[in-house]
């Protein structure tokens, strides 16, 4: 689908959870990315698609200054899809693309005329059902193993080989589950500004992730690392003081601010390094269950550096990996000691223009054929206590296995 194409600006808004359950939810690999419910700004984009070459994507020029300058959005065709940690790509080549701009409260259907009178004729949404209870969900390790994984990265702290490390596990969910309906559930339990759903072949990527990986325009690139995280409370004043102590925490600080100097290097390689900066630091960001901490780097591209070379640069994000990422990446392998795959990738769209849009695959569920997963984590710096880094894996996991029908082991 050329980028070009004009497309169809329908006459009324349309929501887009009626639109996809209407067009795209049954049938081959599709995507949905979402700006969460009832989002007063951004954009969403939902359309189908067919498997590409991975590599036709990264070969596009980021995209140079002077983008699109009318009101149809930054995406109007090109490839949308995820890079797992490991490097695997995945990328559907978009056929056909409905756009929401949610600050105008209109609809852009990139397609045919069939295709705009299917989704301007789509009926209001029935409320999705609660999950099939499902129990526990099947940890890959034991709590206190993780605790004793956290001994060990400390350990490798103090030794100098590493300044932070972001140490992960996974939670499974055996049996088959609806996709569609389990990332409903998600996007109503826990809202995000990227969350997404994703079908490629037997494999779905459902996310609420609140974290902007690389954001490419008008020739500058963005990322917006997040690192400490507090739990929500139903008290007010008990959420204000759990907002204030994640803002003012030495730990929770120097995690981030560590994160900020490995981002600030790592887009140095691509860009004029006089223009790399933070334009956000240690800011407070909240979400339906949990605070988060914040920050922004940005920097002007050279000119020339392609989507694929801007990944070579800065995958995987240091949030995932921690400092230095080399040698926190070769220690983390051998702790894990299994692959991560999409869980601290990367998911979004990229453009034909070269303009990109790509969020960490956080808060996210994968469900495959005859299971789903979620997987978890957090930062271990020096001063971190394995007690709070253990709880805060289950805090983020919550949500997600919630989503599925399941709960999180006890320990957690």
């Amino acid at each position: 689908m050329p980028h070009s194409a004009p497309p169809f600006t329908l006459p009324r808004w349309v929501d887009p959870e009626a639109a996809f359950l209407h067009v795209f939810a049954t049938g081959g690999d599709a995507f949905w990315l979402d700006a969460g419910r009832e989002a007063p700004t951004g954009w969403s984009w939902m359309g189908s698609g067919r498997l590409d070459d991975a590599s036709a994507p990264l070969q596009r020029d980021a995209a140079p200054a002077g983008g699109p300058t009318d009101d149809s959005g930054p995406f109007r065709g090109g490839w949308v899809g995820w890079r797992s940690y490991e490097g695997r790509d995945a990328w559907l080549r978009v056929a056909a693309l409905v756009a929401f701009d949610h600050a105008r409260r209109r609809v852009h259907v990139f397609g045919d005329a069939d295709l705009a009178a299917r989704v301007a004729g789509a009926p209001p949404p029935v409320t999705v059902g609660a999950a099939e209870p499902r129990g526990m969900a099947s940890g890959r390790v034991e709590p206190e193993r993780y605790a004793d994984l956290i001994g060990a990265c400390r350990e490798r702290i103090r030794e100098g080989d590493a300044y932070q490390l972001c140490l992960t596990t996974r939670f499974t969910v055996p049996g088959r589950h609806d996709a569609v309906a389990v990332f409903r559930r998600l996007r109503q339990a826990s809202a995000s500004h990227h969350a997404g759903l994703i079908r490629i072949g037997g494999t779905t990527l459902v996310s609420s992730s609140p974290e902007r990986f690389l954001e490419v325009r008008d020739g500058r690139v963005h990322t917006h690392p997040i690192k400490g995280t507090r739990p929500r409370s139903t008290d007010p004043d008990r959420d204000r003081a759990l907002a204030e102590h994640l803002r003012a925490d030495p730990k929770e600080q120097a995690e981030n601010v560590m994160i900020v100097d490995l981002m600030r290097n790592d887009l140095s390689r691509v860009c004029d390094p006089s223009t790399v900066g933070v334009d956000r630091l240690l800011e407070v960001e909240t979400y339906p269950t949990v605070h988060q901490l914040l920050s922004e780097v940005s920097g002007r591209l050279v000119p020339g550096t392609t989507i694929g070379g801007l990944l070579d640069a800065a995958f995987p994000a240091g949030s995932m990996t921690g400092a230095p990422k080399q040698s926190a990446m070769h220690i983390l392998a051998g702790l894990e000691g299994e692959e991560r795959g999409i869980y601290s990738g990367a998911f979004g769209w990229i453009g034909d223009d070269g303009a990109a849009d790509l969020a960490m695959v956080i808060r996210s569920v994968v469900v495959e054929q005859d299971a789903a997963w979620v997987g978890a984590g957090g930062g271990i710096t020096w001063r971190s206590v394995a007690a709070s880094e253990v709880a805060e894996v289950g805090i983020k996991a919550r949500a997600p296995l919630a989503a599925l029908g399941a709960e999180v082991p006890p320990g957690w």
